[in-house]
């Protein structure tokens, strides 16, 4: 977008996501290198430390930037979500270096659930992995727009693009049978610096854009903010003193679409309506709120309202349901047990839920679901959840907030799986 300024561009949230020792955190620390994204007391220390590891003087292990934990530092992995903030001039960005293991797949998920693109590396000696193909299906089921498989270490096999287009090859086949669409492709040296930021002289035969011109050049996702009204309810704020005693406000925020002063809105699971009186911000009085807007608003009627319920408008609103159909990426070391007390948690609401049925795992090979008698971490499964209170929940597909939603384990209070909504009151909107 020419002549765009840096706010018109907005933040651009991504992730990267492969195998084991792909070169990951290196490509992370080129790109803040190359970009002048690094201060000089941090180079410094990143010198330093490259020579602790026996590098010689100059040299610079790039994976340090975002390896921060001792045990990633020794093991020379990525074990936890590494975030960092970088601006360009043009744009800014918050970037996720997740683990490449399949131990560490959920911290992927965690990474996807906020990035609007992916950076999926795959090591030009290995090709296409299991790993790979986990990355590439969760960042398909997450929602995300963009996608990019940059085919790294092309230093190591000579540069050849016969080896590049073999694994391009591959990819889009798998890609089909996924149904992602609209990838981009581009070899690179991650060690090297080439077609990171600077194209380099090593791969003449690739007339595609760097990594960085297309990570300037993303557009970012319209869907949340032209979408449907969607608003958790946070806080219910009533002063009850003077000159406030009748001040009833509902704090939170919106997560999607826009709201103004005099809409009509609608309050789920009760189906109870009402319109906008006012917009607060801060103390400011405001005509309307977008989404990503911290608000509080004020409604025309006093109605019965609590933390956990969803203020919604638009011309379809989700149902209030007692089950749903949805894909689960299970997170827990211990496998599903079927008897165990959860809580779904979607938005701000908290209820009971319990996975009455395994309807298959996802194969990552074939993209079929297969029949299974149990669902282990890392698995990506179709179930159907029965819950004891309602949700009024969005298909994934069409309100990615809406749609999402997280298990909790009663007796440990952990996270055991990350969901999303296929099929809410008998509608189904997507296959896993």
């Amino acid at each position: 977008m020419a002549g765009a300024t840096l706010t018109e561009r907005g933040v651009l949230r991504f992730l990267t996501c492969g195998s084991v020792d792909d070169g990951k955190s290196t490509l992370i620390g080129r790109l803040l290198l190359d970009s002048k994204a690094i201060l000089v007391d941090a180079l410094d220390a990143l010198a330093a430390s490259s020579r602790k590891r026996g590098l010689d003087a100059g040299a610079m292990d790039l994976s340090l930037l975002t390896d921060g934990l001792e045990a990633e530092r020794e093991q020379g992995i990525t074990i936890d979500v590494a975030y960092r903030y970088f601006t360009t001039g043009t744009r800014s960005y918050i970037l996720a270096d997740t683990p490449g293991h399949e131990r560490y797949t959920r911290n992927m998920v965690t990474g996807a659930s906020t990035a609007e693109l992916a950076i999926v590396l795959i090591d030009a000696r290995k090709g296409v992995l299991t790993q790979t193909r986990r990355h590439m299906a969760i960042a398909h089921l997450m929602g995300l727009r963009h996608v990019v498989v940059a085919v790294n270490k092309m230093d190591l096999v000579a540069w050849d693009e016969a080896s590049f287009q073999a694994i391009r090859a591959e990819v889009e086949a798998f890609s089909a049978r996924l149904g992602l669409n609209g990838l981009c492709f581009l070899p690179l040296s991650a060690l090297r610096g080439d077609m990171v930021v600077a194209r380099g002289p090593n791969l003449p035969w690739y007339g595609g854009p760097t990594l960085m011109e297309l990570l300037e050049a993303a557009d970012l996702d319209q869907a949340t903010a032209s979408g449907p009204f969607r608003f958790p309810v946070q806080r219910v704020c009533r002063p009850r003193v003077e000159p406030f005693k009748d001040y009833r406000g509902y704090m939170g925020r919106v997560e999607s679409g826009h709201v103004a002063v005099g809409d009509r809105i609608a309050v789920l699971p009760s189906g109870q309506h009402s319109r906008i009186e006012g917009i607060e911000f801060f103390g400011d009085c405001l005509r309307e709120a977008v989404a990503g807007q911290s608000v509080t608003l004020l409604l025309h009627d006093e109605l019965d309202i609590s933390r956990g319920d969803l203020l919604a408008g638009g011309r379809a609103l989700p149902p209030s349901v007692m089950e749903v159909t949805a894909t689960l990426c299970w997170l827990d070391e211990a496998p599903l047990d079927p008897a165990a007390r959860l809580f779904l948690r979607h938005g701000t609401r908290t209820v009971r839920a319990q996975v009455v049925e395994l309807l298959g795992c996802l194969d990552l090979a074939t993209q079929r679901l297969l029949p299974a008698a149990a669902l282990r971490m890392n698995d990506l499964a179709r179930v159907r959840l029965r819950l004891q209170q309602p949700i009024a929940p969005d298909p994934y597909v069409k309100v990615r907030c809406g749609g999402a939603f997280i298990l909790i384990a009663e007796s440990t209070n952990a996270t055991v799986a990350a969901g999303m909504v296929l099929e809410a009151g008998g509608r189904s909107e997507a296959a896993c």
